[in-house]
Protein backbone atom coordinates (compact mmCIF):
# COMPACT_ATOMS: atom_id res chain seq x y z
CA UNK A 1 0.00 0.00 0.00
CA UNK A 2 1.34 3.12 -1.28
CA UNK A 3 1.34 6.24 1.17
CA UNK A 4 2.60 9.70 1.60
CA UNK A 5 4.66 10.06 4.59
CA UNK A 6 2.87 12.91 6.47
CA UNK A 7 0.17 10.03 7.42
CA UNK A 8 2.76 7.66 8.41
CA UNK A 9 1.67 7.45 12.43
CA UNK A 10 -1.80 6.09 10.94
CA UNK A 11 -0.33 3.44 9.41
CA UNK A 12 1.50 1.62 12.57
CA UNK A 13 2.34 -2.21 12.35
CA UNK A 14 1.55 -2.40 8.34
CA UNK A 15 3.79 -2.62 5.97
CA UNK A 16 4.11 0.42 3.03
CA UNK A 17 5.35 1.60 0.40
CA UNK A 18 6.33 5.13 -0.15
CA UNK A 19 8.26 6.46 -2.99
CA UNK A 20 10.33 9.71 -2.64
CA UNK A 21 13.75 10.58 -2.36
CA UNK A 22 16.96 9.93 -0.64
CA UNK A 23 17.53 13.26 1.38
CA UNK A 24 20.47 11.47 3.57
CA UNK A 25 22.20 8.40 4.46
CA UNK A 26 24.49 6.70 7.12
CA UNK A 27 25.51 3.48 7.66
CA UNK A 28 26.69 1.54 10.83
CA UNK A 29 28.05 -2.10 9.70
CA UNK A 30 25.31 -4.17 8.49
CA UNK A 31 22.62 -1.23 9.07
CA UNK A 32 21.65 1.62 6.81
CA UNK A 33 19.68 4.57 8.04
CA UNK A 34 18.11 6.38 5.27
CA UNK A 35 16.37 9.46 5.25
CA UNK A 36 13.61 9.75 2.90
CA UNK A 37 11.82 13.22 1.68
CA UNK A 38 8.43 12.96 -0.55
CA UNK A 39 7.28 16.78 -0.72
CA UNK A 40 5.24 16.04 2.69
CA UNK A 41 7.56 14.82 5.23
CA UNK A 42 10.87 12.88 5.85
CA UNK A 43 11.07 9.41 7.18
CA UNK A 44 13.81 7.43 9.06
CA UNK A 45 14.24 4.26 6.86
CA UNK A 46 16.36 1.65 8.92
CA UNK A 47 17.84 -1.15 6.22
CA UNK A 48 19.39 -4.53 7.99
CA UNK A 49 21.37 -5.94 5.16
CA UNK A 50 21.37 -9.13 5.80
CA UNK A 51 17.33 -9.99 5.83
CA UNK A 52 17.03 -7.84 2.41
CA UNK A 53 16.85 -9.65 -1.03
CA UNK A 54 19.14 -9.15 -3.58
CA UNK A 55 17.85 -6.99 -5.45
CA UNK A 56 16.88 -4.58 -2.95
CA UNK A 57 20.85 -4.64 -1.33
CA UNK A 58 22.35 -4.06 -5.05
CA UNK A 59 20.07 -0.96 -4.85
CA UNK A 60 21.70 0.41 -1.76
CA UNK A 61 25.40 0.14 -3.19
CA UNK A 62 26.47 3.46 -4.13
CA UNK A 63 23.37 4.86 -3.15
CA UNK A 64 23.58 8.79 -3.73
CA UNK A 65 21.84 12.18 -2.72
CA UNK A 66 18.38 12.80 -4.52
CA UNK A 67 18.28 9.39 -5.94
CA UNK A 68 14.88 8.65 -6.23
CA UNK A 69 13.33 5.33 -4.71
CA UNK A 70 10.63 3.00 -3.50
CA UNK A 71 10.73 0.95 -0.04
CA UNK A 72 8.82 -0.69 1.09
CA UNK A 73 8.52 -1.64 4.75
CA UNK A 74 6.96 -1.87 8.41
CA UNK A 75 6.33 1.15 10.29
CA UNK A 76 7.13 1.30 13.91
CA UNK A 77 6.79 4.09 16.01
CA UNK A 78 9.42 5.67 17.80
CA UNK A 79 9.67 9.06 18.96
CA UNK A 80 13.09 9.63 19.04
CA UNK A 81 13.02 9.03 15.09
CA UNK A 82 12.40 11.95 13.10
CA UNK A 83 8.88 12.50 13.05
CA UNK A 84 8.07 10.01 15.52
CA UNK A 85 7.94 6.94 13.06
CA UNK A 86 9.97 4.89 11.40
CA UNK A 87 10.28 2.23 8.45
CA UNK A 88 11.88 -1.49 8.94
CA UNK A 89 12.98 -2.03 5.54
CA UNK A 90 12.06 -4.97 3.80
CA UNK A 91 12.12 -3.47 -0.27
CA UNK A 92 13.96 -0.90 -2.20
CA UNK A 93 13.64 -0.48 -5.67
CA UNK A 94 15.93 1.98 -7.29
CA UNK A 95 13.90 4.47 -10.07
CA UNK A 96 16.97 6.60 -10.41
CA UNK A 97 20.44 6.79 -9.71
CA UNK A 98 21.30 10.57 -9.33
CA UNK A 99 24.57 12.49 -10.19
CA UNK A 100 26.56 13.55 -7.49
CA UNK A 101 24.64 16.57 -6.38
CA UNK A 102 25.63 19.88 -6.26
CA UNK A 103 24.43 21.10 -2.92
CA UNK A 104 26.47 19.36 -0.33
CA UNK A 105 26.32 19.37 3.63
CA UNK A 106 27.99 22.32 4.09
CA UNK A 107 27.49 26.75 3.97
CA UNK A 108 27.16 27.60 0.75
CA UNK A 109 26.83 31.20 -0.20
CA UNK A 110 23.22 32.63 -1.49
CA UNK A 111 24.38 33.14 -5.08
CA UNK A 112 25.57 29.51 -5.27
CA UNK A 113 22.30 28.65 -3.70
CA UNK A 114 20.26 31.20 -6.19
CA UNK A 115 21.83 29.41 -8.89
CA UNK A 116 20.95 26.23 -8.34
CA UNK A 117 17.24 26.98 -6.75
CA UNK A 118 15.69 24.79 -8.75
CA UNK A 119 17.15 22.46 -6.69
CA UNK A 120 17.55 24.29 -3.56
CA UNK A 121 13.94 23.94 -2.70
CA UNK A 122 14.17 20.14 -2.27
CA UNK A 123 16.00 21.03 1.02
CA UNK A 124 13.89 20.30 4.08
CA UNK A 125 14.24 24.14 5.72
CA UNK A 126 13.04 25.82 1.86
CA UNK A 127 10.19 22.66 1.34
CA UNK A 128 8.83 23.75 5.05
CA UNK A 129 8.97 27.56 3.53
CA UNK A 130 7.09 27.02 0.64
CA UNK A 131 4.43 24.73 2.09
CA UNK A 132 3.98 27.57 4.62
CA UNK A 133 3.15 29.97 1.97
CA UNK A 134 0.57 27.42 0.35
CA UNK A 135 -0.95 27.33 3.55
CA UNK A 136 -0.93 31.15 3.86
CA UNK A 137 -2.80 31.64 0.40
CA UNK A 138 -5.28 28.72 0.89
CA UNK A 139 -6.24 30.23 4.31
CA UNK A 140 -6.64 33.74 3.29
CA UNK A 141 -8.67 32.58 0.11
CA UNK A 142 -10.66 30.31 2.57
CA UNK A 143 -11.25 33.63 4.73
CA UNK A 144 -12.79 35.74 1.85
CA UNK A 145 -14.87 32.70 0.66
CA UNK A 146 -16.27 32.12 3.70
CA UNK A 147 -17.35 35.98 3.97
CA UNK A 148 -18.87 35.97 0.72
CA UNK A 149 -16.27 37.30 -1.78
CA UNK A 150 -15.57 35.96 -5.33
CA UNK A 151 -12.43 35.47 -6.80
CA UNK A 152 -12.15 37.87 -9.67
CA UNK A 153 -9.10 37.43 -12.08
CA UNK A 154 -7.39 40.54 -13.50
CA UNK A 155 -5.13 40.74 -16.19
CA UNK A 156 -1.42 40.69 -16.30
CA UNK A 157 -0.77 42.80 -19.25
CA UNK A 158 -2.27 46.24 -18.74
CA UNK A 159 -2.52 49.53 -20.93
CA UNK A 160 -0.73 51.86 -18.33
CA UNK A 161 0.36 52.49 -14.44
CA UNK A 162 -1.48 52.32 -11.32
CA UNK A 163 1.08 52.75 -8.56
CA UNK A 164 3.58 54.80 -10.63
CA UNK A 165 5.20 54.94 -13.89
CA UNK A 166 8.71 55.28 -12.38
CA UNK A 167 8.52 51.37 -11.61
CA UNK A 168 7.37 50.45 -14.89
CA UNK A 169 8.25 47.26 -16.79
CA UNK A 170 7.53 47.54 -20.39
CA UNK A 171 6.14 44.80 -23.10
CA UNK A 172 6.10 44.97 -26.42
CA UNK A 173 2.79 44.00 -27.36
CA UNK A 174 0.88 43.06 -30.91
CA UNK A 175 0.65 45.44 -33.73
CA UNK A 176 3.32 48.02 -32.12
CA UNK A 177 1.05 48.87 -29.21
CA UNK A 178 2.59 49.41 -25.71
CA UNK A 179 1.61 47.14 -22.80
CA UNK A 180 3.00 46.76 -19.32
CA UNK A 181 3.15 44.50 -16.37
CA UNK A 182 0.87 44.86 -13.67
CA UNK A 183 1.23 46.79 -10.86
CA UNK A 184 -1.49 45.57 -8.81
CA UNK A 185 -4.60 43.79 -9.84
CA UNK A 186 -6.57 46.60 -7.80
CA UNK A 187 -7.93 48.89 -10.92
CA UNK A 188 -10.03 45.63 -12.40
CA UNK A 189 -10.61 44.87 -9.17
CA UNK A 190 -12.87 47.73 -8.81
CA UNK A 191 -14.52 47.07 -12.16
CA UNK A 192 -15.49 43.98 -10.39
CA UNK A 193 -16.19 45.10 -7.18
CA UNK A 194 -19.53 47.30 -9.23
CA UNK A 195 -20.67 44.23 -10.64
CA UNK A 196 -20.14 41.69 -7.43
CA UNK A 197 -20.27 44.05 -4.65
CA UNK A 198 -17.39 42.39 -2.96
CA UNK A 199 -14.20 40.62 -4.90
CA UNK A 200 -10.68 39.66 -4.82
CA UNK A 201 -7.95 39.13 -7.04
CA UNK A 202 -4.95 36.85 -6.52
CA UNK A 203 -1.84 36.73 -8.59
CA UNK A 204 1.74 38.01 -9.69
CA UNK A 205 2.48 41.61 -9.80
CA UNK A 206 5.32 43.46 -10.63
CA UNK A 207 7.92 46.27 -9.78
CA UNK A 208 10.65 47.83 -11.75
CA UNK A 209 12.08 49.38 -8.62
CA UNK A 210 15.92 49.06 -8.55
CA UNK A 211 15.80 47.67 -4.54
CA UNK A 212 18.35 45.71 -3.16
CA UNK A 213 16.34 45.51 0.51
CA UNK A 214 15.75 42.09 2.27
CA UNK A 215 12.08 42.95 1.92
CA UNK A 216 11.65 43.48 -2.48
CA UNK A 217 11.40 41.40 -5.32
CA UNK A 218 10.52 42.74 -8.91
CA UNK A 219 7.56 39.94 -9.50
CA UNK A 220 5.52 39.47 -6.16
CA UNK A 221 2.27 38.24 -5.26
CA UNK A 222 -0.56 39.92 -3.80
CA UNK A 223 -3.74 39.39 -2.85
CA UNK A 224 -6.73 42.47 -3.02
CA UNK A 225 -10.25 42.42 -1.94
CA UNK A 226 -12.19 45.58 -3.28
CA UNK A 227 -15.67 46.49 -1.31
CA UNK A 228 -18.75 48.57 -2.76
CA UNK A 229 -20.36 50.42 -0.13
CA UNK A 230 -17.49 50.72 1.96
CA UNK A 231 -15.34 52.95 3.86
CA UNK A 232 -11.61 52.62 6.04
CA UNK A 233 -13.43 51.47 8.59
CA UNK A 234 -14.32 48.55 7.03
CA UNK A 235 -11.55 47.79 5.40
CA UNK A 236 -9.34 47.98 8.67
CA UNK A 237 -11.65 45.39 10.29
CA UNK A 238 -11.35 43.11 7.57
CA UNK A 239 -7.29 43.09 6.76
CA UNK A 240 -6.99 42.46 10.91
CA UNK A 241 -9.66 39.88 10.21
CA UNK A 242 -7.74 38.27 7.64
CA UNK A 243 -3.82 38.52 9.10
CA UNK A 244 -5.13 37.15 11.96
CA UNK A 245 -7.07 33.96 10.20
CA UNK A 246 -3.80 33.32 8.11
CA UNK A 247 -1.70 33.47 11.01
CA UNK A 248 -4.04 30.72 13.23
CA UNK A 249 -4.41 28.70 10.44
CA UNK A 250 -0.54 28.05 9.60
CA UNK A 251 -0.08 27.69 13.13
CA UNK A 252 -2.62 25.14 13.58
CA UNK A 253 -2.44 23.24 10.26
CA UNK A 254 1.95 23.74 9.75
CA UNK A 255 3.29 23.26 12.57
CA UNK A 256 5.82 20.71 11.83
CA UNK A 257 6.39 22.95 9.11
CA UNK A 258 7.38 25.83 11.40
CA UNK A 259 9.09 23.99 13.89
CA UNK A 260 11.68 22.89 10.63
CA UNK A 261 11.94 26.59 10.17
CA UNK A 262 12.57 26.97 13.67
CA UNK A 263 10.37 29.47 14.35
CA UNK A 264 9.47 30.76 17.90
CA UNK A 265 5.40 30.72 17.85
CA UNK A 266 4.76 32.31 20.97
CA UNK A 267 5.01 35.72 19.51
CA UNK A 268 2.40 34.29 17.00
CA UNK A 269 -0.01 32.61 19.32
CA UNK A 270 -1.13 36.15 20.24
CA UNK A 271 -2.01 37.72 16.79
CA UNK A 272 -5.97 38.75 16.82
CA UNK A 273 -8.29 41.67 16.58
CA UNK A 274 -7.70 44.45 17.05
CA UNK A 275 -4.86 45.66 16.20
CA UNK A 276 -2.98 48.99 17.44
CA UNK A 277 -4.09 52.14 15.31
CA UNK A 278 -1.76 55.19 15.14
CA UNK A 279 -2.32 57.49 12.96
CA UNK A 280 0.79 58.81 10.04
CA UNK A 281 1.16 62.20 12.60
CA UNK A 282 1.54 59.89 15.71
CA UNK A 283 3.93 57.57 13.97
CA UNK A 284 6.19 60.22 12.82
CA UNK A 285 5.80 61.86 16.36
CA UNK A 286 6.84 58.17 17.68
CA UNK A 287 9.55 57.86 15.24
CA UNK A 288 11.31 61.21 16.10
CA UNK A 289 11.29 60.84 19.50
CA UNK A 290 13.13 57.31 18.80
CA UNK A 291 16.27 58.85 17.08
CA UNK A 292 14.49 58.90 13.65
CA UNK A 293 15.15 62.01 11.05
CA UNK A 294 12.24 61.77 8.85
CA UNK A 295 9.88 64.65 8.70
CA UNK A 296 6.47 65.25 7.87
CA UNK A 297 5.35 64.89 4.57
CA UNK A 298 8.48 61.50 4.11
CA UNK A 299 6.91 58.39 3.59
CA UNK A 300 8.45 55.93 5.94
CA UNK A 301 10.97 53.77 4.97
CA UNK A 302 12.20 50.63 6.30
CA UNK A 303 14.34 51.41 8.60
CA UNK A 304 11.24 53.61 9.99
CA UNK A 305 9.03 50.83 9.49
CA UNK A 306 11.19 48.41 11.76
CA UNK A 307 11.56 51.09 14.36
CA UNK A 308 8.02 52.01 14.25
CA UNK A 309 6.61 47.92 14.52
CA UNK A 310 9.09 47.36 17.04
CA UNK A 311 7.15 49.43 19.61
CA UNK A 312 4.38 47.24 19.20
CA UNK A 313 3.75 43.09 19.90
CA UNK A 314 1.12 42.59 16.88
CA UNK A 315 0.79 44.35 13.63
CA UNK A 316 0.29 48.51 14.29
CA UNK A 317 -2.10 50.12 11.37
CA UNK A 318 -1.00 53.44 10.65
CA UNK A 319 -3.50 55.66 8.64
CA UNK A 320 -3.93 59.25 7.29
CA UNK A 321 -0.50 59.67 5.45
CA UNK A 322 -0.17 63.00 3.37
CA UNK A 323 -2.36 62.42 0.10
CA UNK A 324 0.76 63.66 -2.43
CA UNK A 325 2.61 61.35 -1.41
CA UNK A 326 0.03 58.43 -2.11
CA UNK A 327 -1.38 57.14 -5.18
CA UNK A 328 -3.37 58.88 -7.16
CA UNK A 329 -6.89 56.40 -6.87
CA UNK A 330 -7.00 57.48 -2.85
CA UNK A 331 -9.91 60.03 -1.69
CA UNK A 332 -9.00 62.85 1.14
CA UNK A 333 -10.24 62.57 3.86
CA UNK A 334 -13.15 65.26 4.16
CA UNK A 335 -11.98 66.65 7.59
CA UNK A 336 -8.39 66.85 6.22
CA UNK A 337 -8.02 67.35 2.50
CA UNK A 338 -4.21 66.98 2.77
CA UNK A 339 -4.05 63.62 4.30
CA UNK A 340 -5.87 60.80 2.66
CA UNK A 341 -8.30 57.86 3.80
CA UNK A 342 -5.70 55.14 3.71
CA UNK A 343 -4.00 52.15 5.64
CA UNK A 344 -0.47 50.74 6.19
CA UNK A 345 -0.56 47.68 8.28
CA UNK A 346 2.88 47.22 9.07
CA UNK A 347 4.15 43.33 10.79
CA UNK A 348 6.00 43.46 13.94
CA UNK A 349 9.45 41.92 14.46
CA UNK A 350 10.77 44.13 11.90
CA UNK A 351 9.22 42.70 8.72
CA UNK A 352 7.51 46.15 7.49
CA UNK A 353 4.34 46.59 5.55
CA UNK A 354 2.42 43.51 4.71
CA UNK A 355 -0.86 45.07 3.58
CA UNK A 356 -1.46 48.85 2.36
CA UNK A 357 -5.44 49.80 1.28
CA UNK A 358 -7.63 52.68 0.99
CA UNK A 359 -10.58 54.56 0.40
CA UNK A 360 -11.02 54.91 -3.49
CA UNK A 361 -11.81 58.65 -4.83
CA UNK A 362 -15.59 57.91 -6.11
CA UNK A 363 -16.27 61.27 -7.85
CA UNK A 364 -15.95 61.37 -12.04
CA UNK A 365 -14.71 65.22 -11.63
CA UNK A 366 -12.33 64.67 -8.79
CA UNK A 367 -10.47 61.49 -10.36
CA UNK A 368 -10.20 63.42 -13.64
CA UNK A 369 -8.15 66.07 -11.46
CA UNK A 370 -5.99 63.72 -10.04
CA UNK A 371 -5.39 61.67 -13.23
CA UNK A 372 -3.96 65.22 -14.96
CA UNK A 373 -2.29 65.92 -11.68
CA UNK A 374 -0.07 63.29 -11.92
CA UNK A 375 0.57 63.21 -15.64
CA UNK A 376 -1.33 59.98 -16.36
CA UNK A 377 -2.40 59.34 -20.22
CA UNK A 378 -6.30 59.97 -19.58
CA UNK A 379 -6.99 57.79 -23.11
CA UNK A 380 -5.57 54.83 -20.92
CA UNK A 381 -8.00 55.66 -17.89
CA UNK A 382 -11.19 55.75 -19.67
CA UNK A 383 -12.61 52.59 -18.70
CA UNK A 384 -11.49 53.86 -14.86
CA UNK A 385 -13.39 56.99 -15.20
CA UNK A 386 -16.51 54.75 -16.70
CA UNK A 387 -16.58 53.38 -13.29
CA UNK A 388 -17.53 56.57 -11.45
CA UNK A 389 -19.89 57.79 -14.91
CA UNK A 390 -22.22 54.15 -14.15
CA UNK A 391 -23.47 53.68 -10.64
CA UNK A 392 -20.87 54.83 -8.60
CA UNK A 393 -20.63 53.56 -5.03
CA UNK A 394 -18.53 54.71 -2.26
CA UNK A 395 -15.54 51.43 -2.41
CA UNK A 396 -12.51 50.54 -0.71
CA UNK A 397 -9.62 48.23 -0.45
CA UNK A 398 -5.90 46.74 -0.10
CA UNK A 399 -3.21 44.58 -0.91
CA UNK A 400 -1.57 41.75 1.22
CA UNK A 401 2.13 41.25 0.21
CA UNK A 402 2.25 36.99 0.07
CA UNK A 403 5.98 36.90 0.26
CA UNK A 404 6.35 39.34 3.16
CA UNK A 405 3.14 37.88 5.26
CA UNK A 406 5.12 34.57 4.48
CA UNK A 407 8.75 35.49 5.57
CA UNK A 408 6.93 37.30 8.92
CA UNK A 409 5.02 34.12 10.06
CA UNK A 410 7.97 31.92 9.05
CA UNK A 411 10.41 33.99 10.52
CA UNK A 412 13.17 34.47 7.49
CA UNK A 413 15.04 37.56 7.27
CA UNK A 414 14.90 37.58 3.25
CA UNK A 415 11.73 37.27 1.32
CA UNK A 416 13.80 35.42 -2.08
CA UNK A 417 12.91 32.35 0.06
CA UNK A 418 9.21 32.83 0.37
CA UNK A 419 8.38 32.60 -3.71
CA UNK A 420 9.20 29.51 -5.50
CA UNK A 421 12.15 31.40 -8.12
CA UNK A 422 12.40 34.80 -7.04
CA UNK A 423 13.34 37.65 -9.23
CA UNK A 424 15.81 40.46 -8.12
CA UNK A 425 17.00 43.46 -9.79
CA UNK A 426 19.79 41.28 -10.99
CA UNK A 427 18.66 37.97 -11.02
CA UNK A 428 16.12 36.06 -13.18
CA UNK A 429 17.87 32.95 -13.55
CA UNK A 430 16.62 30.16 -13.13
Amino acid sequence: MEIAIRDIKGHAGEVVTVKGWLYNRRKSGKVQFLLIRDGTLPIQAVAFLPDLDPASRDALKGLTKESSLEVTGLVNLDERAPGGAEIQVREVRLVHLADPYPIAAKEHGPDFLMDNRHLWIRSLRQSALLTVRAEVIRAAEEFLHEAGYIRFDAPILTPAACEGTTSLFEAHYLYDQKAYLSQSGQLYAEAGAMALKKVYTLGPTFRAEKSKTRRHLTEFWMLEPEIAFAGLDHITRLAEELVSHVVQAVLKRRPTELKTLERETASLEGIAPPFPKITYSDAIEILQKRGSSIAFGQDLGGEDETLLSSQFERPVIVTHYPAEIKAFYMKRDPENPGLAQCLDMLAPEGYGEIIGGSVREDDYGTLSERIEEHQLPRESFEWYLDLRRYGSVPHAGFGMGIERVVAWIAGVKHVRETIPFPRLIHRIYP
